[in-house]
């Protein structure tokens, strides 16, 4: 009874089909991405997910998922993950997260971006943004590539969390409950990818892993509460927060970052990192 569930572990032709799914993901986020602006409702973004998604015949990671209502988790300011989409209107200069996950084929890919609310769609962030709000989403981002990168360079699953807390260095509150995971055929899978040094190793890192790097951090505590619905998971002290996720293959020719356009190429290549060749992985479809 004491059985560790077990890891799944990919072939070529099984993380092609999760590249499909990442292109859709990548493709949803940034349609949402564009869309939020000044007075646009958390709903309407949710609307837009759904319609690239109807677009590619693909079906939602997150909607039914324990009852979840909607395609994403939109979740603003010291929210910090699992928001659910509805009425609120987005004010310029808010922290926006957008978590968006979808299914080509039975598989997954999962992803999520933080961004500042700009006053009109496609715009800038407001000449009037907390600097402190600017640097918690790049910042965030910087930690999720961290990661990412030490899953070249590492050995273990812990090597990713070591990654992330060196590169924030002690100046954000690191979310402890909520981590990464693995992801394939299931959304969440063994094993769980914490966002800080743990002290432990994990799972080695081996060809056919495929996981979702996502860390989340919030300008003030690390300690969270969740709201009355059961779902939106907010800062204890109300500090903004920003959230970061990518869904990343390991494979024998290197990582690839299966959500991401370019496959992680120019983020990774500035810590160093090759990706591995495309086609040596899609060919496989």
């Amino acid at each position: 009874m004491f059985r560790k569930e077990r890891v799944e572990y990919k072939t070529l032709a099984q993380i092609a089909k999760m590249r499909t799914a990442g292109l859709v993901v990548a493709a949803a986020l940034e349609a949402m991405r564009n869309a939020a602006a000044d007075g646009v409702t958390t709903a309407q973004l949710d609307a837009v997910g759904r319609e690239v998604l109807a677009e590619n015949n693909a079906k939602s990671s997150f909607l039914g998922y324990h009852g979840f209502p909607a395609v994403a988790c939109i979740s603003v300011n010291d929210q910090i993950v699992h928001g659910i989409p509805n009425g609120q209107k987005l004010s310029a200069g808010d922290v926006l997260s957008i978590d968006f996950g979808a299914i080509v084929d039975g598989w997954h890919g999962d992803s999520a971006f933080s961004m500042i609310v700009p006053q009109q769609p496609g715009g800038q962030p407001p000449a009037s943004t907390d600097q402190g709000d600017l640097a918690l989403v790049a910042d965030t981002e910087a930690a999720m590539w961290a990661g990412i990168a030490a899953m070249a360079s590492g050995e273990r699953v812990g090597d990713i969390g070591a990654a992330i807390e060196k590169e924030v260095a002690g100046r954000y509150g690191i979310v402890r409950e909520y981590v990464g995971h693995g992801i394939g055929s299931q959304m969440h899978q063994p094993p769980d990818v914490p966002n800080y040094n743990t002290r432990e190793r994990g799972l080695r890192l081996r060809s056919g892993l495929c996981l979702a790097v996502e860390p989340m951090l919030t300008r003030g505590r690390e300690e969270t509460e969740i709201l009355d619905d059961d779902w939106t998971v907010v800062s204890a002290d109300g500090s903004r927060a920003a959230h970061w996720e990518h869904t990343v293959a390991c494979t024998e020719g290197g990582i690839f970052v299966l959500t991401a356009e370019d496959g992680g190429a120019e983020a990774l290549s500035a810590r160093g990192v090759q990706v591995a060749d495309p086609d040596f992985i899609f060919s496989a479809k």
